[in-house]
């Protein structure tokens, strides 16, 4: 995944302590019900859309803008599926992250699918019925985008 520049410029005075970050999903389907996914060039594996929101960008800008750069696919944030605080990670280089992930349902409205940056190594539309190997993470997101509201999930960790 790449950093971007205003994560680099926070990282140059704050080192590697926990940062909160603004992530966001597109779970975006076509005409035909299916699912827009990308096998990710760091993992291999095939996951939904997602990223960080750059700073004063609405989070539904951020999906669409996210799912043209990383598919060529343009669409709509249509509503919000999920929100939801991840879970800590820490990267290889040191760095500490926690992401508040919105999910959006998207619509595809235009242009073919096809790997537009360095981050996937494949793009490509998937039968709800007819998924490849998916982590729970992308699962869920899917499943929640398939309902007719929006979820809220709280932290199991106590307070």
């Amino acid at each position: 995944m790449a950093i971007p520049d205003f994560i680099r410029e926070i990282r140059a005075t704050a080192g590697h302590q926990l940062l909160l970050l603004p992530g966001v999903t597109a779970i975006v389907f076509d005409e035909e019900g299916r699912v827009l996914l990308g096998r990710r060039a760091d993992t291999g594996k095939w996951s939904v859309i997602g990223g960080i929101s750059e700073p004063g960008e609405q989070p539904a800008t951020t999906a669409e803008r996210e799912v043209y750069e990383e598919t060529a696919v343009h669409c709509v944030a249509e509503r919000v599926v999920l929100t939801q605080a991840l879970p800590p990670v820490r990267y290889e280089n040191g760095d500490h992250c926690q992401y508040l992930d919105v999910t959006f349902r998207c619509r595809a409205t235009g242009g073919e699918a096809r790997v537009n940056d360095d981050e996937s190594l494949e793009v490509g539309w998937f039968g709800v019925d007819a998924l490849p190997p998916l982590e729970e993470f992308a699962l869920l997101r899917i499943k929640q985008s398939l309902n007719d509201g929006p979820t809220w999930f709280e932290a199991t960790a106590s307070h």
